[in-house]
């Protein structure tokens, strides 16, 4: 395996084992709000339904995401914008996440709320840009 395929997913210069493995892999939870996001997008780019699902708060989270249909798209980087602690229990990420679909490039900016009950940290629901 060379080097760039054990850099994480989400950005950071971290080694995925270093940054969201425990999280997407593990049952650590996510100290913040950002680190849930960018472990989403790990998700993603790994079709880790199970976990997205898992991180979705109850009140908005859909029945399943079918996430092997969409196996044609292909997560390519990810821009965490601003990141900003409402209160001890709500957060904002403002993200860019960079796709192709079918060799085609597309971008997806999105403002995401997140709540944290008893001590986890969930996505909530987004505004996309």
């Amino acid at each position: 395996m060379n080097k760039q395929s054990t850099n994480c997913p989400c950005g950071s210069t971290k080694p995925f084992t270093a940054c969201c493995a425990p999280y997407v892999e593990g049952n650590v939870p996510a100290p913040t709000a950002e680190a849930l996001m960018r472990s989403r997008y790990t998700a993603y780019t790994l079709l880790r339904e199970d976990y997205l699902l898992a991180t979705w708060h109850t009140s908005t989270r859909p029945a399943s995401l079918e996430l092997a249909a969409d196996a044609a798209t292909k997560w390519i980087g990810l821009e965490v914008k601003r990141h900003e602690q409402q209160d001890t229990d709500h957060a904002i990420v403002e993200f860019v996440a960079r796709y192709k679909v079918n060799g085609r490039a597309h971008r997806l900016h999105e403002v995401s709320r997140f709540v944290r009950e008893d001590g986890r940290w969930f996505y909530l629901d987004g505004d996309l840009d």
